[in-house]
Formats: structure tokens, C-alpha cells, sequence
């Protein structure tokens, strides 16, 4: 094999890799609600998340707007709400292995 389709090959199967690995909306939701369990500035939140600040803006808003999440002033806090999702998120991933 050459040196150029040894370099292809590794490319495109890097490429799958990534796409099977990426998040949905969900997981994305379980890793801010996960992040801000104990409560959280909006950075730790991008950092932690592993998003950035406009997708993390988005979600937070609609977490708040669903009760999931609330902003203390001083950042941000799963509510009960957001805990007992988290909960049954983890419940059925359980059931699906």
C-alpha cells in the first residue's frame, strides 16, 4: 500500500470515527445538566460540555425554559426537575445495553 492511500484510508476512518461519536441533543443536555449539578459559571459549563459559547447559550435558555436548569446570580444549577431527568436518562440507558 502506498503512503498516500495508507494516509486516505486512516483519514476516512478517522472521519466515521468522529461521526459515530457525535452527540445528540440529548446527550448534549445530560452533559450541562451533569456540569452544572453542584452549580456552575457559564465557562465551566462550555468547558465541562465540551461546547461552545453560542451552543451552550442555546441549550442553557432552553433548559431554564423548561425548568431543567436555573441561573443563581451567580451561574447556573440543575433543579430537581433537571436531576429527576438525569436520573431517568440513566435509567434507560441502563435498559438499552
Amino acid at each position: 500500500m502506498q503512503v498516500e492511500e495508507y494516509i486516505k484510508d486512516g483519514i476516512r476512518d478517522s472521519l466515521k470515527d468522529s461521526i459515530k461519536k457525535r452527540r445528540g441533543g440529548f446527550e448534549i443536555i445530560v452533559d450541562i445538566l451533569s456540569a452544572a449539578i453542584d452549580g456552575a459559571k457559564k465557562t465551566e459549563i462550555v468547558y465541562k460540555a465540551n461546547l461552545n459559547f453560542n451552543r451552550a447559550s442555546n441549550y442553557i435558555a432552553y433548559l431554564d425554559e423548561k425548568q431543567l436548569i436555573e441561573n443563581t446570580g451567580k451561574g447556573y444549577r440543575t433543579t430537581e426537575k433537571g436531576k429527576e431527568f438525569l436520573h431517568d436518562y440513566q435509567k434507560l440507558r441502563d435498559q438499552l445495553k
